[in-house]
């Protein structure tokens, strides 16, 4: 008796439960009349009537945001190979200005060497002229540039010709020898 009872509420379970999906099914086919469901099989119903316009802005909205996506990563991806070129470019730039660094040090050193030279050479000319005619070319000098010359010149030749100027442009010429280091900082 107990078994039996059992599998008949089990039967009427089965029923119960799937009376539901059934009614559904033939709401949707039209062999039975709307009026004929029970309010409770209406609200599963109006949930899956609802459902897929919900479903559709969402897939629709999820749409839009990807060709968003796409549209922000297709920019993205332009300015990255802009970006990409541009620096290319400065790469070029940098190498071509640190060639043209290099080459106008190069100049430069030349252009100081050679100045170097030319300086040394006068230097030695005058050192080897008579005193007495280098110390007339030096009272025509700008002070500092004749102090120039006397600061490179060997010191016994510097005081052959310092004994030929007049006293007050010997004067003139030691002040300046003297005081262009004056403004180096000591330490």
């Amino acid at each position: 008796m107990l078994i039996a009872g059992l599998l008949v509420t089990s039967a009427i379970l089965r029923v119960g439960t799937q009376t539901g999906t059934v009614l559904a099914l033939e709401k949707l086919t039209g062999d039975h009349p709307v009026e004929e469901m029970t309010a409770h099989e209406d609200a599963p119903q109006t949930a899956e009537v609802a459902a897929p316009p919900d479903i559709e802005a969402m897939l629709g909205a999820f749409k839009a945001r990807e060709a968003r996506l796409d549209q922000r990563e297709m920019q993205i991806r332009d300015r990255m190979n802009a970006l990409a070129i541009a620096d290319e470019e400065i790469e070029k730039k940098l190498a071509q200005l640190e060639a043209a660094e290099a080459a106008l040090k190069q100049t430069l050193a030349l252009a100081d060497s050679a100045a170097e030279n030319d300086l040394s050479r006068l230097t030695a000319v005058y050192e080897n002229m008579k005193p007495k005619d280098s110390a007339a070319l030096f009272e025509q000098m700008d002070p500092d540039f004749a102090a120039g010359f006397l600061g490179r010149m060997q010191p016994a030749a510097a005081a052959a010709l310092m004994a030929g100027l007049t006293p007050e442009r010997a004067y003139t010429i030691s002040v300046v020898l003297a005081g262009r280091n004056s403004s180096v900082p000591k330490k």
